[in-house]
């Protein structure tokens, strides 16, 4: 609480996705519906996973982390703007605020980082199949999703440390509908330059040299895939990628959108419109697009709530 003290704001005011009261309504039940819809889908993605013995493979092993963090990435700010439309307040607290970023940039650095290690499992297994058991090991599965929750973190609480030596004056009114650092930065009445070089250094991190990793495994599956004589088996290998690049490219696209434009083309409205992309939608999306085009992962969900039901019955 030192830092809202010397910022001279005590709180922040989260305006939502609109000013319209005509809108709240609906859009409470709208987000309301698909923050239940990410939270049930990307659970029984964790539960086939835990309970078919098939899926205990790295690639879904990589797949559960990434459904559990999807969790835990919407649980960080759409509960907090429910509970604003319930109450009718749009207040949150400094230390709130700062809470909800760090946790907020965390998730997401978590999610770049899996979806890479993602990206590195899928090159192995196309690129070198004879030798995918030996390199793709269970301790390097547990060191790669380790390393991407220890890296996250560090990049989160550096934000969040620099975060309290500014000065708000008497701005807290935040055009979002949770605390993003590049919207408090823009509030901030005291010199930013330093946490401005921060996230284009230590906060691109997490973003463009994973980025840059999935391109060139999937620019060397590309070149195997081609290599494969048969139609059948370039289909098959590009169906095993087909999920995987759909997540990739719905995560990076806004994500980058957002944070690595000139500031110039940013207006609220179009910051918004994509941060509810990777922060809502993309989540929710996950479930459907892994298991539709996955036929394991349909078996697997199939023979799960075929269980749940016998046992209910």
């Amino acid at each position: 609480m030192e830092g809202a003290n010397l910022s001279g704001v005590s709180e922040f005011l989260l305006l939502g996705l609109s000013q319209d009261s005509s809108q709240q309504e609906l859009l409470f039940s709208l987000f309301l519906s698909m923050y239940l819809l990410t939270g049930l889908g990307n659970l029984l993605i964790i539960l086939a996973i835990a309970t078919d013995p098939r899926l205990h493979t790295p690639m879904y092993f990589f797949l559960a982390n990434l459904a559990f963090v999807d969790i835990c990435f919407t649980s960080t700010t759409i509960p907090k703007m429910l509970a604003n439309h319930m109450s009718g307040h749009k207040s949150i607290s400094y230390s709130g605020c700062l809470t909800q970023m760090f946790f907020f940039i965390w998730f997401a650095g978590i999610d770049s980082f899996l979806l890479t290690a993602m990206a590195y499992d899928r090159y192995v297994a196309i690129c070198h199949p004879l030798h995918y058991t030996t390199s793709i090991t269970p301790c390097l599965c547990g060191l790669l999703v380790a390393a991407s929750w220890t890296s996250a973190f560090a990049n989160a609480l550096t934000h969040t440390v620099l975060l309290p030596r500014l000065s708000f004056c008497a701005r807290n009114q935040i055009p979002h509908f949770f605390c993003d650092l590049s919207s408090l930065l823009k509030l901030a009445c005291s010199d930013t330059s330093l946490n401005d070089t921060m996230v284009y250094t230590v906060g691109a991190l997490p973003i463009i040299p994973t980025f840059v990793g999935i391109l060139i495994s999937y620019m060397r599956i590309f070149a195997a895939v081609l290599k494969i004589p048969s139609a059948g088996g370039k289909r098959k290998a590009f169906s095993t990628c087909g999920s995987h690049l759909s997540v990739v490219s719905l995560f990076y696209g806004t994500l980058i959108g957002v944070y690595f434009n000139p500031t110039s083309s940013h207006t609220a409205q179009k910051d918004t419109a994509a941060a509810v992309m990777y922060t809502v939608v993309t989540p929710m999306l996950n479930p459907f697009i892994y298991t539709l085009r996955n036929k394991d992962m349909k078996g697997a969900l199939g023979t799960l709530i075929g269980r749940k039901t016998v046992f209910v019955g």
